[in-house]
């Protein structure tokens, strides 16, 4: 696996290794710079709500987190492999996610959707409807597993917070899983302050491994960004 190491990136170089394999890891990047600072020079920044746009991501015991979140479900075991905010109609288009503190038993793994797609039934993945389990602003949209366009499309998976809406979506969602459990993973430790992996959010999934005795001080900075610059 290559990375962008210990030099500033053109942001063009970064926004050329996302197109072509879904993600770009930058090395000890910038490490005495903000989270808000970095995410402003990789791309325009996402806002969700009030307050930074540039979340702090720790390890959470189960009995200490919000009961619908992925920590209140898996605590500190491994996160499934899902993508970021997939009951949304236009999930976030990339994630940047940056070490403060890290470990080299905590990695993201990453596997590739346009891969799974590939592995799979690509005309049943795009008549797969599936919704949230809960509503979203009061609804049950119908949402695409894999809604193509020219540009490869938008994959939204997250086995926890949807299901299927139709036979075609149980159809898709068995065809995605055992895709999913075939292709190749990438594991990325974000270990040095300032590691920072960029990820195309509507073609990677991610995931995260189990957080073992002694690193549960892990923090990880996250933030959404609509576009690369």
């Amino acid at each position: 696996m290559t990375g962008l190491e210990r030099k500033s990136p053109a942001t063009a170089t970064v926004r050329q290794e996302v197109e072509e394999r879904g993600y770009a890891l930058l090395k000890s990047y910038r490490a005495n710079s903000s989270g808000e600072e970095v995410a402003s020079e990789l791309g325009k920044v996402l806002t969700l709500g009030e307050g930074s746009p540039v979340h702090r991501l720790r390890p959470t015991p189960k009995d200490d987190a919000a009961p619908n979140s992925y920590s209140g479900i898996y605590g500190l075991d491994v996160f499934p492999f899902h993508t970021d905010m997939a009951h949304w109609r236009h999930p976030p288009r990339f994630i940047m996610l940056r070490c403060v503190v890290g470990f080299e038993e905590v990695p993201t793994l990453l596997a590739d959707g346009a891969e799974i797609v590939r592995e799979a039934d690509e005309d049943a993945l795009a008549r797969a409807l599936v919704q949230p389990r809960r509503p979203v602003k009061g609804r049950l949209p119908l949402l695409r597993i894999f809604q193509p366009s020219e540009s490869f499309g938008i994959i939204r998976w997250d086995d926890k917070f949807f299901r299927p809406a139709s036979r075609a979506g149980e159809h898709g969602v068995e065809s995605f899983r055992a895709a999913l459990g075939t292709v190749s993973k990438h594991s990325i430790a974000l270990v040095e302050r300032g590691d920072t992996v960029v990820i195309d959010n509507r073609r990677m999934l991610h995931a995260r491994s189990p957080v073992p005795p002694g690193c549960e001080g892990r923090i990880l900075e996250r933030a959404y960004l609509e576009q690369l610059h």
